[in-house]
């Protein structure tokens, strides 16, 4: 997800665009062989609760939504609690990066021995930061199933800076990083690197190699690439003169005006109307947007769209030219992304053994964070200070005479209480009204406002590389497929993990989905987002493992894969409550500080403060960290 570009930063000149995301791994084509073999178990693993390797679907699983939906869409929770004697200095709802970092800040200020207790809906802590963990043959294959960008720390807040620094992640360690990560990843430092775009034809898809990322900005060779493209004639010319530049789309407007149409006019509706282009189009347009900021074309303005991963940024004349400086940053902000191997799962590890030491006692830290087998009966001990409770719905929070708070939450079927001094909601911004009633009905609403970006990340086990690797590429656009992204799972050797060394070991297929192209212009932004979430929670993991098998073995089958030979296992990540809702330019006012939805929402109440991406407003996860710094700042306020 990106950090947006408001339209009162264009105006200022500030590239504020920060993203990044490219999961690359295993490489036939020119990336370095890891200089070991792919990790080995030290020991077999056990039959503990172990949710990374569980596969299926994932995310938002069964179990996990159903308590908070009965709340939210009927009012329903139980009558009755049973009051554990259990109290606590500080509870925090939501094991999500800004839970965990609300935790360890508390922890940090207040002493080891404070007594903290994490409340979680899910059967894994990180939030979007979801671990998805395979074995074959005694080998160990990491993939994300969810947040992925780490950015070096001394571009964060103190704050987030210092969290990071004790978690064992500083500049040079992620100077490290980019030196174990191997050269032709494209995104990821190498802007040559292969990748490419895969359309249906009608004898399985077209796949071409190359570099479609610097063809869509009409980057040497594009005309050629274009005329193998399996498209009319006529629409392979528009796309040639739209890459290139070859005209000014809105040349019959004047520079205010041009203003004006770049910040009302959606972008797909500025590919219809001025580009001519068809509307089979759309989606290929569109590809790299869904996946860098979860929405479509008809979600963003033209200035939004160009400025943040649309092509193009030379066909706008000389405002193109002048927004070509913020588009530029963008893309750079993407090169400067580092990750682990399961993405910023390994964060969420470095800071739960922080809290919880028992979970992992012989990690050292980030050197060997990906590869360290995490206790999870350790989590939830009755003689640790702090403890992180999963599967545990909270369905209500309240102040009682300004003295303790009380949490209800239900587990498994059980309904409980416990108590505390204190409490941080790190949950979704929109459930929290439904918890706490007797907040006062502006903020309410101001929680309500923003609608939370869905997005579906699956990973696919293969039982080795040798059809992907003839593709000649890493990562693929798949622009009018199910899974717009394709991508072989991230193959850094970081945190002690080595990676698939060649086409005949085992590997795993990262794919992305995003419900948002099926939005036309229908209502506000939104009003999409919420029907892309309905699209995601109506789709059983049944329909999505079907799409994953006819994509790839259209996409490899001429290559000798056969799907249901080489497919080992199948993991869907449902995130229908994904990234932080950005704000607009088509839909949202330009608010005063302090005035907006997410700023309004996020003030203390009581006892109680709120610390999420949502309250930030940014999807990013130093945006976590920051909102949780604040809330914890709210609770000691004197102490």
């Amino acid at each position: 997800m990106v950090r947006p570009v408001t339209r009162r930063d264009f105006l200022n000149g500030i590239a504020t665009g920060a993203g990044g995301l490219l999961l690359q791994g295993y490489s036939g084509t020119g990336a370095r062989a890891a200089q070991s073999g792919p990790t080995m178990l030290s020991e077999s693993l056990s039959t503990s609760y172990y949710p990374p390797t569980l596969t299926g679907m994932r995310g938002s699983h069964d179990g996990s939504f159903e308590v908070a939906h009965a709340l939210a869409w009927r009012g329903e929770k139980p009558s009755q609690y049973e009051t554990l004697d259990e109290h606590y200095d500080l509870i925090v709802v939501g094991a999500g990066m800004s839970g965990l970092a609300a935790a360890r800040y508390y922890q940090q200020k207040m002493g080891p021995k404070a007594r903290i207790l994490i409340l979680d809906n899910h059967d894994d802590f990180g939030g979007h930061a979801k671990r998805n963990e395979f074995h074959q043959n005694g080998r160990m294959m990491l993939s994300l199933g969810g947040a992925q960008n780490l950015e070096s720390p001394s571009g964060y807040s103190n704050a987030a800076s210092n969290l990071m620094k004790d978690i064992g992640i500083d500049d040079e360690f992620v100077a490290s990083m980019a030196v174990n990560t191997p050269p032709d990843q494209f995104l990821a430092g190498d802007m040559n690197a292969p990748n490419g775009v895969s359309l249906p034809g009608p004898d399985g898809h077209a796949t071409l190699a190359g570099n479609w990322l610097a063809i869509m900005y009409g980057g040497e060779g594009y005309e050629d690439y274009i005329r193998k493209l399996p498209i009319t004639s006529n629409e392979q010319d528009k796309f040639i003169d739209f890459f290139g530049g070859k005209r000014d789309f809105t040349d019959d407007l004047s520079l205010t005006e041009t203003w004006e149409y770049i910040n009302t006019v959606s972008y797909n509706r500025f590919l219809l109307d001025r580009v001519k282009l068809d509307e089979t189009s759309l989606p290929v347009m569109n590809a790299m947007l869904v996946h860098l900021t979860g929405m479509s074309g008809w979600n963003l303005s033209v200035l939004e769209g160009i400025t943040q991963g649309g092509p193009g940024i030379k066909s706008l004349g000389w405002l193109g030219r002048t927004s070509a400086s913020i588009a530029g940053a963008f893309l750079g902000s993407l090169l400067n992304v580092k990750m682990f191997p399961d993405g910023n799962a390994s964060v969420a590890r470095l800071i739960v053994q922080k809290l919880v030491p028992a979970v992992a006692p012989d990690m050292q830290g980030p050197k060997d964070v990906a590869i360290a087998r995490f206790n999870y009966d350790a989590l939830d001990r009755a003689n640790q200070a702090t403890r992180i409770r999963l599967n545990s719905t909270v369905v209500g929070v309240r102040e009682i005479g300004g003295k303790h708070v009380e949490v209800d939450y239900v587990q498994k079927g059980q309904a409980l209480r416990v108590t505390a001094d204190h409490c941080v909601m790190a949950c979704y911004n929109a459930l929290i009204p439904h918890l706490c009633s007797e907040m006062p009905k502006a903020q309410k609403e101001g929680l309500r406002y923003g609608v939370k970006t869905p997005f579906v990340y699956a990973n696919v086990q293969l039982a080795n590389g040798q059809a992907y690797e003839k593709l000649g590429a890493q990562m693929f656009q798949c622009p009018h497929d199910p899974f717009q992204w394709v991508s072989s799972a991230p193959g850094m050797s970081v945190g002690g993990y080595e990676p698939p060394r060649g086409p005949d070991d085992p590997m795993v297929v990262f794919m992305m989905n995003s419900p948002m192209t099926e939005g036309q212009e229908q209502g506000s932004g939104r009003d999409q987002l919420r029907m892309g979430r309905h699209r995601v929670y109506s789709t059983p993991f049944a329909a999505y493992e079907q799409q994953i098998r006819d994509q790839l073995q259209s996409m490899l089958g001429r290559h000798g894969f056969e799907h249901e030979r080489d497919i080992r296992a199948i993991t869907v990540n449902r995130i229908p409550h994904g990234y932080a809702y950005p704000y607009l330019s088509l839909d949202d006012p330009d608010w005063e500080k302090g005035e907006a939805p997410h700023e309004i929402g996020r003030a203390q109440f009581g006892r109680i403060s709120i610390a999420n991406t949502d309250s930030e407003a940014i999807a990013l996860m130093d945006a976590a960290f920051d909102a949780a710094w604040r809330a914890i700042e709210e609770q000691t306020a004197g102490k």
